[in-house]
Parts: structure tokens; C-alpha cells; sequence
């Protein structure tokens, strides 16, 4: 029987109470986990202190930054429940990850270390082919500096590394449980410190092996790094699978970034990606924010209130072994999506498409539905004195799809018995509600539907007003659509007819 709301409420909240009062540290707390993570501990905690670790960008100073963060559409259900005044509670001081010991002023570090109970080391690239050098500096040397400043931490409770369930490729079965790097993370720092970016880049596939890109090596090599910590700090590492748009709350489907499914999402939307090398059968690991952001509160909880030995401190934050949905099934929501309920603005061609099963096939028809189609376009753009544009937009997308091709063409399976025994055992009806961990109730349809039509608002700029006119245009394209492959159809027919049909009909009669 389902609780009602009355009993709910009689009970505790213990997470909440675990974070009242506390002084946490966070780093990566402007990219997309860290900034809902920022607005989950404010709304539902209130009375805890953030302090981030934020560099300057583009000549505006960290605290102008967290100003402009706390502007946007993510933070405005904050706002209206703890008031505009709530950012006070979040101290920005200037660093960076890549730089070393951080870039920390001294008395900036001195307060550190005095008063952070908590750390969240959420900082790290997450592009796929970022040069190895900048990789291993943010992700390898960036979480060495950070340890080496947990060590030096007082009062601290926990160090919270997000690290990734794709870091560890060669296996298929993922366990809660430490497995050696790929490399020795010192030497490779020593490496990128001492050798110039050209020669890294020259040596890039030697040092990589069969990992496939940079990304997956250096998240591998910062993981062992803080599996060395072991026994010298109070260590919890979270390994999320592909951190996508927010389900619930605070605002559905929203993002901050194309990266993933999202990308792929806008470039089918607008009718730019038209073929892709992938199995319709396969499926990959998939994981709103929001889910990941109630996950590791919870999870810290677990840790430090729990479980006393410490036993358990590796977590993999994933859905897989309960929630499947394949490629095909994916393309075929964001297609009906797309088509009949939130079309996107300047949509170059009808989204279609199809996956192929072959490379080769795949390879010959990127060449005469993207390639093709980019060339003709750029060259009217030029004729009427345009820059060329769908050309440079076709390589970006033919990069994207290589990554994109070996994650979908492979597969992985995940063990999170830990991370299921926190949902099922431990917290009580009231935690469950606060901090939906299961995927109980999704509406596929519904979820896509609210991830475009934020994709549109945050990411796109384009307005609600604009969808009958997106709409209109799709009914066009469409018709055009159709046409072109009416013509098409005829003029293969009307080939074969030539060079087959009718020279045999002339032999014959």
C-alpha cells in the first residue's frame, strides 16, 4: 500500500539534516551536475555553505559568474522558496583545477582547510577527443591537487569524487570495486609536464593503446589516484553512465550543453544528421541529472552515517539493470517527437534517417545525404556572398559520430547492487519521495517531448511563439521531402530502364 502524504511527512528527512549546518567544497560547480547539485542542497537544505572553486572566463571575475549562474532558469523555484538572498550562502573563490595547488590564494586555502566538512570534486573535461594534454592536467593532475588539499582539510568528513562508469572499457561487466588504470597516472602527469602539446599529440595513439579517446584514459588514471587515497582520507567515488537532461525537478528536461544525446537530438531535429553506424538493438546506460544529483546526497549519507566501516565507498550510479530502451526505440520517440510535437526552428530537411548496420553502408550514405547536401548548400551561400557554413558543421558532425559509433556499438552492463540496496533498504518512504533515485512512472514520450522543448528554450533561443511557424515549416519541408524522393525514385527507375530495360526490349522485338 502507498503512503499518503500525511505519513510521509512523519518522517525524517535524515539526509537533509546530515548537510544542515555544513561547509562544503565544490569543484565543477558551473559545469551541468554542478550546477544541480548547487541548486538542490540550497533548496532543500537551506542553512549549509557552499564554497566553488571558479575561475575567471572571458574577463569576468568568479563572483560576477556565480551572479549570472544564479540568473538563469534553473535557480528561479530556489529564488521563489528561499529568496534571492539564498546566494549569500555560496562563497566563489578564484582557481582553477588546471593550475597548480589550484590557483588558490593562500588565505582563500587557509580557510579551506579550516572549515570544509565535504568536498564534491565534480571538476573535469568531458569532451571526447580534448587534446591529451589539457585532459590529463584537469582530470589526472586537477584530482591529485584536490586530494592533496582533502589531506589538508581539518574537519573533513568525505571526499566525494565523480568519476564515470565508462572509465573502465576493457570491461564489460562493471563492478563496485576498484580495477587498475590503464597507465601510471604520475608518470603520464610527468609527461604532459615536461613534453610540449605538439609532441603529446604525436604520441596520443601510443599512450591511449585501445582506449579509445582521451576522455575515458584520464577519468581512468584520476579514479586511481583517489583509490590510492584509500587509507589516508575518507574517500566515496560515484561512477555515473551518460548524465543526461533533468526528468523531475526543478525544471523537466532542461540542460545546460549538446553534449550526447541532446546534440544528437538538435542535429536529427534540424535534419542535419541523416544516417548513423549503429545496432537497433543495442542500448546504452542513461542517467538524469537530477536522478545523479539525489544519488550522490543520498550516497553521502549512506557513507558517512551508515556505514561505519567504510566498507562501501565505490558506487555505480546507473539504470541499465533496471531500465532498457535501445536505439531503435530512441530514434523512433525523438523522430515523433520532433515531427508532430516540438519541431525546431530552420529545419534544413524533414528529419529522417535511418541506422545502418554496416559501416561501409553508413560511410556512402553520410557521403550522399550530409556531404553532398553541405557542398550544394555552401555553394548557393557563397553565390549570394555568405560564408560557407554546413561543410565545417558536416565535420564537426562526422567527429561526433566516431565517438558516438564505438559506445553504440558496444556494450556494457553495470552492477549497482549498492546503489540499489540504498534505494530499497535504507531510505525511508519520505527520502524516497524527496530524492527519487528509481525510474518508476517515466513517460518516455513525455520526457522527450519536455528535453526538446527545453533544448529549444535554453540551448536554441527559440520561443514558444515560434512553433506554429515550426510547425508550418515542417509540413513544407515535408512536401519537399517527398518530392525529392518521388524524383529520385523515378530518376533510378528511369536509369535502370535506360541501361537494362530498354536495351533488352530492343534485342527482343
Amino acid at each position: 500500500m502507498s503512503n499518503t502524504a500525511e505519513d510521509v511527512e512523519e518522517y525524517p528527512d535524515r539526509i537533509k539534516e546530515l548537510f544542515i549546518g555544513k561547509t562544503l567544497f565544490i569543484t565543477g560547480g558551473t559545469g551541468f551536475m554542478g550546477k544541480v547539485l548547487i541548486e538542490k542542497l540550497l533548496r532543500v537544505c537551506g542553512d549549509v555553505k557552499l564554497i566553488l572553486l571558479v575561475r575567471g572566463k572571458k574577463g569576468k571575475p568568479p563572483k560576477e559568474r556565480i551572479r549570472e549562474i544564479f540568473a538563469g532558469p534553473l535557480f528561479d523555484m530556489l529564488k521563489e522558496l528561499r529568496g534571492p538572498q539564498i546566494i549569500n550562502n555560496v562563497m566563489a573563490i578564484e582557481g582553477d583545477v588546471m593550475l597548480p595547488n589550484l590557483g588558490i590564494k593562500e588565505e582563500d586555502r587557509k580557510m579551506i582547510t579550516e572549515e570544509v566538512e565535504i568536498i564534491f570534486n565534480c571538476a573535469a573535461t568531458i569532451r571526447f577527443d580534448e587534446h591529451l594534454t589539457k585532459a590529463v592536467l584537469l582530470n589526472v593532475r586537477g584530482t591529485k591537487f584536490m586530494l592533496e588539499l582533502a589531506k589538508e582539510c581539518k574537519k573533513l568528513l568525505c571526499f566525494v569524487h565523480v568519476s564515470t562508469a565508462y572509465c573502465h572499457l576493457n570491461e564489460r561487466i562493471l563492478y563496485e570495486k576498484p580495477y587498475p588504470p590503464p597507465a601510471d597516472p604520475h608518470k603520464v602527469i610527468k609527461t604532459v609536464e615536461w613534453l610540449n602539446e605538439d609532441i603529446i599529440g604525436a604520441m596520443t595513439p601510443q599512450i591511449l593503446g585501445t582506449i579509445p579517446n582521451t576522455y575515458a584514459f584520464t577519468k581512468a588514471l584520476g579514479e586511481a589516484l583517489v583509490v590510492e587515497q584509500r587509507e589516508n582520507l575518507p574517500i566515496c567515488i560515484l561512477r555515473p553512465s551518460i548524465v543526461i537532461p533533468i526528468w523531475k525537478e526543478p525544471i523537466p528536461g532542461w540542460t545546460d550543453n549538446i553534449n550526447g544525446p541532446t546534440g544528437l537530438l538538435i542535429g536529427a531535429g534540424k535534419g542535419v544528421i541523416r544516417t548513423m553506424y549503429c545496432q537497433e538493438k543495442s542500448y546504452a546506460d542513461y542517467l538524469p541529472v537530477d536522478v545523479l544529483v539525489n544519488a550522490t546526497l543520498c550516497i553521502v549519507w549512506v557513507y558517512m552515517c551508515k556505514n561505519k566501516d567504510k566498507s562501501k565507498w565505490i558506487f555505480n550510479i546507473t539504470s541499465s539493470a533496471n531500465y532498457k530502451i535501445t536505439m531503435e526505440e530512441i530514434i523512433i520517440l525523438g523522430r515523433k517527437v520532433i515531427n508532430e510535437r516540438m519541431p525546431l526552428n530552420g529545419v534544413v530537411w524533414y528529419p529522417g534517417g535511418s541506422m545502418k548496420r554496416s559501416k561501409i553502408v553508413n560511410n556512402i550514405c553520410f557521403f550522399l545525404f550530409h556531404i553532398i547536401p553541405a557542398l550544394f548548400v555552401d555553394a548557393l551561400l557563397v553565390l549570394i556572398g555568405y560564408p560557407p557554413v554546413l561543410c565545417r558543421v558536416q565535420q564537426r558532425i562526422w567527429k561526433g559520430m566516431e565517438v558516438f559509433e564505438y559506445y553504440a556499438n558496444n556494450q556494457w552492463d553495470f552492477d549497482n547492487q549498492e546503489s540499489l540496496d540504498l534505494r530499497d533498504k535504507t531510505l525511508n518512504p519520505r527520502e524516497r519521495q524527496l530524492y527519487k533515485l528509481d525510474g518508476d512512472g517515466i513517460d518516455y514520450m513525455d520526457y522527450f517531448t519536455k528535453c526538446t522543448h527545453a533544448a529549444r528554450l535554453y540551448i536554441l533561443k527559440e520561443s514558444d511563439d515560434t512553433l506554429p511557424a515550426a510547425r508550418r515549416h515542417m509540413m513544407v519541408m515535408w512536401f519537399v521531402d517527398k518530392i525529392c524522393k518521388t524524383l529520385f525514385v523515378g530518376l533510378v527507375l528511369y536509369y535502370l530502364y535506360q541501361k537494362l530495360l530498354s536495351p533488352l526490349m530492343t534485342s527482343l522485338f
